[in-house]
């Protein structure tokens, strides 16, 4: 195993030394080593993909499909990613110029952001948060803004955002929104979104949209800006939820062609182009499969309820998830508010992964997050070991 010559000219990207490695990453490799444990820590789907979108899969493959495609993404694909946002936004996006195909939405984020923002610009986060948006964010040269929503049930208000922006002076640049969100399965309503709306154009602000639970969504219909305001939105979203196609890594990004002309830029250099076999597998997916999603959606929804009377019955507090397949939940009292150790104790001794809040940003103390993305069985297993937790210690 070679050592790394220690005479080497000083090397190490400084920005990135400053950047921690993903905490939910970090954590879940931490725990994956205890015998037994029953893991809710990532956002996996525990579906199939759907048959028929494999079979494309096939076909590709038969066909030799294995040649460099479009760095922008197969036209068939941008075409129909153009059609599916115009039935589901109603927003018409030419698919030469206003479309990419990405290695998964993280590339799209990533993409966005790095051709974007110069160094010093600021991003608005509302926190809770994923926290992929801090690290892309300060490694494009980026300052992020947590904006704290835990007072108003992790809804950010027109309020909130405008303090933010006062607070913040010119260098405020973006605001990155997702929804339904990643940890607290929170989304907006079509009247709070346009509250949003009011404020983001009043201010110039671009609105990266990260949407890619979108088709994932139980108590109304999902809204988007890109509706309201989409020479101000880049749109972020993919397969990998909707169709559980997270290995496929297939992304998209839309938006205005002057924007998106630096964001196809950056893309180009990160990945040349997007897998051919996973794009004829996402071209049937949205040619043919839109109502694929229907079937994961309804047991997202039966898993949901389960947990929330199961962790309410232990004294848990839990704000409403109304999309996505996550639960935010608030430790009981009694447990303090330091979330990593309650949830390194709770993997050592019942044996269950959840992922400490605080990894999410500014008002996540205290919480854990579960994601539900499991089989019934796994979930009826961990509310009966957290009962015996919780049993053990009274």
């Amino acid at each position: 195993m070679p050592a790394a010559d220690p005479n080497l000219r000083p090397l190490g990207n400084q920005v990135l030394d400053q950047i921690a490695p993903s905490a939910i990453r970090a954590f879940d490799n931490e725990i994956s080593q205890i015998p037994g444990i029953i893991k809710l820590t990532l956002g996996e789907p525990d579906f199939a993909v759907p048959d028929h979108v494999k079979e494309a899969v096939i076909r590709g493959v038969q066909a030799d499909d294995s040649h460099y495609g479009p760095s922008a993404g197969k036209l068939e694909l941008r075409q129909a990613i153009a059609a599916y946002l115009k039935k589901s936004r109603g927003v018409d996006y030419e698919p030469n110029g206003e479309i990419i195909v990405t290695d998964g939405a993280t590339e799209a984020i990533s993409a966005a952001l790095i051709g974007l923002l110069n160094p010093g610009d600021k991003v608005l986060v509302p926190t809770p948060a994923f926290s992929l948006y801090f690290t892309n964010t300060e490694m494009a040269g980026g300052e992020v803004v947590m904006i704290d929503t835990s007072s108003s049930d992790f809804t950010l208000t027109p309020e909130q955002l405008e303090k933010a922006i006062a607070a913040s002076g010119e260098r405020a640049k973006a605001i990155i929104l997702n929804y339904p969100c990643n940890p607290t399965g929170k989304t907006y309503t079509k009247e709070e979104l346009e509250a949003l709306a009011e404020v983001i154009k009043k201010h110039h602000l671009l609105a990266i949209c990260d949407e890619i639970y979108s088709e994932l969504t139980f108590d109304h219909d999902h809204y988007s800006l890109a509706s309201m305001i989409p020479g101000q939105v880049v749109l972020v979203s993919g397969l990998s939820k909707s169709h559980a196609m997270t290995g496929y890594r297939l992304g998209y990004l839309a938006g205005p062609a002057a924007v998106m002309a630096k964001v196809t830029k950056v893309h180009s250099f990160l990945v040349t182009c997007v897998d051919n076999l996973a794009q004829d597998a996402a071209i049937e997916a949205l040619t043919k499969g839109l109502d694929d999603p229907i079937v994961f959606r309804e047991a997202y929804k039966r898993r949901r309820d389960f947990l929330l009377g199961e962790l309410a019955e232990m004294g848990f507090a839990v704000t409403r998830p109304e999309g996505a397949f996550y639960i935010f939940a608030k430790i009981p009292e009694k447990f303090g508010t330091d979330d990593f150790a309650f949830a390194v104790d709770l993997a050592k001794k019942a044996k269950v992964g959840l992922i400490p809040g605080s990894v999410f940003g500014d008002g996540s103390e205290g919480y854990v997050r579960l994601s539900y993305a499991a089989s019934d069985e796994k979930l009826f297993e961990v509310a009966k070991r957290l009962k015996q937790y919780f049993a053990e210690l009274a």
